[in-house]
């Protein structure tokens, strides 16, 4: 296995980004995953789409994953 092997993130995790939203919340739900990533904002709703190589640099972890 490789030291620097990123986290897999996958369709319904709840992930912690480096900044808040303008609503309070920096807990977000992967909607879409691939070469961008669409969130929605856990506190308002809101959806974003960010390209991948910003959402690896922003994401501080996982906060839940979907039951199997």
């Amino acid at each position: 296995m490789n030291e620097k092997e990123q986290p897999r993130y996958e369709l319904g995790d709840i992930v912690k980004m480096k900044k808040p939203h303008p609503c309070g919340t920096n807990a977000w739900e992967i909607v879409r995953t691939g070469m961008d990533f669409r969130l929605k904002c856990t506190g308002c709703g809101h959806y974003v789409l960010i390209p991948r190589t910003k959402f690896e640099r922003a994401v501080r972890g996982k906060i839940e994953s979907p039951e199997a």
